[in-house]
């Protein structure tokens, strides 16, 4: 930490281009990222490498302050794209690669980028889009591109690659309060918001207040993907401590101890479901034989301890969202199910009523949260003035997030105030998949509530009304939202009512059809051997 809390973290510690310039000096040997394509980048191999691409991204017009769509799945290339964004002094904006449609069509806009890098499979989307201000689309590894191109300049790999010594030098140096990435979070009351982050935004939260346990030495492995604060924020942490990362495409059950020990994971970040994938595996003799250290385990369920004990890892869990940085976090091996912990360093908690008037202790409140350093979380949310006065009304940052806390001051989760549906690690926007329902000719009014899953987390259900008169088969409903959505947010359960339950103001009634869950007449697409591919970027 700074020598006062008031003030920021030096350039060098807190920026990824100085960060990550000062360890290529001081140990250019040493490695920093592994892949499980069998590639192993040092510190110096690795600015290199960003260097070349920065070079190339300047070519193409890319200025200081400017916004980037990054739109890969998990590769090291992505991972210097990332970086080599930040060495400019850009904005990263990491989206879904999976996005299409108006979800797509709302971050290309809001953003305001003019150039994309993105999978081969996402240009026929990008393509389709008007009066964006997108004009140059880079397609690493560039397969056959579709028609109608015209619009958009689409370039391929060669075209990031350019001799580092062609880089040119910045207006003026990156600074701590400057914009680093906006990585959009899901929508509740209305489309998805661009979270705008600071170098010092992504510091604070994984910086040695936020994650103490952990060592300079250690590899994590990152397999959250990278248009997450799980996937982007642990490389940025990785190049702040001087650590190392493990690049895979995404969490895979039956692969993951051996993923552990080919690429020598000391340090994995675990949802909870994916906690409970792994113990729900049988039993091995080798269960021990790993150089996994540490889990961290979010949320943490009554079967920490379990896991702990299997698998002869120290476990801990953290409180955290996009917007914030990392306020509350555990001690190693917490015995308290579902506890997320005490308040770190720097911060201020509070839990509030809906007028923001603090609760007592052991009543449910709202928390909303003040850091002693400048530039520690968020600064708002892009072009989106309202969601930002509202998020930090009264000169603190409201999470949405309601928690309770015991005598010895830990604080438990309760629930989510804000609409949200969260499956598998992903979070997901009732509202913007009631907009997809409700296209749908046949569907007079829809809602989108998660119901709670046997791993965990959230199954996605949709409720509808339909038009007086109309049938639709919960196959053709899927079908029809497979073409305009990922495939994470398609329903598991659809579930058709005369008329869907309002208040007296006229909104639907969700918290009466999430106490009603899965009914009889719930259609469930698993029971019925529907299967959803999923999107591979391969």
């Amino acid at each position: 930490m700074s020598n006062h809390p008031g003030s920021v973290e030096p350039r060098e510690r807190c920026v990824v281009r100085y960060a990550l310039e000062r360890h290529a000096a001081e140990r250019p040997d040493a490695v920093f990222a592994v892949s499980d394509d069998g590639r192993r980048w040092t510190f110096a191999e690795t600015l290199r490498r960003v260097e070349e691409t920065a070079a190339g991204l300047q070519q193409l017009g890319v200025e200081q302050g400017e916004p980037v769509l990054l739109m890969l799945p998990n590769t090291l290339d992505a991972v210097c794209c990332l970086f080599a964004i930040n060495h400019l002094g850009a904005i990263c904006v990491p989206v879904n690669p999976a996005y299409k449609g108006r979800l797509l069509e709302h971050v290309v806009h809001n953003s305001g980028a003019s150039l994309a890098i993105v999978h081969p499979d996402v240009v026929a989307e990008l393509v389709s889009i008007e009066r964006s201000a997108l004009t140059t689309v880079v397609v690493p590894g560039t397969a056959a591109l579709p028609a109608g191109l015209d619009r958009l300049r689409v370039l391929g790999a060669e075209s990031l690659m350019a001799d580092r010594t062609s880089l040119r030098p910045l207006q003026r140096p990156i600074e701590p309060w400057d914009t680093q990435s906006i990585i959009y979070t899901s929508g509740t009351t209305g489309p998805s918001k661009g979270v705008l982050s600071s170098y010092m935004h992504s510091y604070s939260a994984t910086g040695p207040d936020a994650w103490c346990h952990l060592r300079d030495d250690d590899r994590h492995l990152i397999h959250m993907p990278l248009f997450h604060i799980g996937g982007a924020f642990m490389c940025y942490m990785a190049v702040y401590r001087g650590a190392s990362i493990a690049v895979v495409r995404g969490f895979r059950t039956e692969s993951f101890w051996r993923t552990v020990d080919e690429l020598e994971v000391t340090v994995v970040f675990l949802l909870g479901a994916m906690a409970s994938f792994l113990l729900k595996q049988a039993p091995q003799a080798d269960d021990r034989s790993h150089g996994l250290r540490m889990v961290f385990i979010v949320p943490l369920g009554a079967s920490s301890p379990q896991f702990r004990e299997r698998f002869g890892v120290d476990v801990c869990t953290i409180f955290n969202m996009t917007e914030i940085s990392t306020p509350l976090r555990s001690e190693l091996n917490p015995e308290k199910p579902n506890c997320c912990g005490r308040p770190r360093p720097g911060v201020t908690v509070r839990l509030v009523d809906e007028n923001d008037c603090e609760v007592p202790r052991g009543e449910p409140g709202e928390l909303v949260i003040r850091t002693e350093q400048p530039w520690a979380m968020n600064h708002g949310y892009n072009a989106n003035p309202e969601a930002t006065a509202q998020a930090w009304r009264n000169g603190w940052f409201h999470t949405g997030d309601v928690f309770v806390t015991d005598e010895q001051g830990d604080f438990y989760f309760v629930d989510r105030r804000k609409d949200m549906i969260r499956r598998r690690g992903e979070n997901i926007s009732a509202f913007e998949l009631e907009s997809e329902l409700i296209r749908h000719p046949a569907v007079r009014e829809a809602a989108a509530i998660g119901v709670p899953s046997r791993f965990g987390e959230d199954e996605v259900m949709a409720v509808l009304a339909l038009q007086p008169g109309q049938s639709l088969a919960p196959e053709e409903l899927l079908a029809f939202l497979a073409e305009r959505l990922p495939h994470f947010m398609l329903p598991r359960y659809v579930r058709t009512m005369p008329a869907l339950p309002h208040t007296e103001t006229a909104k639907i009634r969700k918290q009466q059809l999430r106490e009603q869950g899965v009914t009889p007449d719930t259609w469930d697409r698993e029971l019925a051997g529907v299967r959803v591919r999923a999107q591979r970027f391969n």
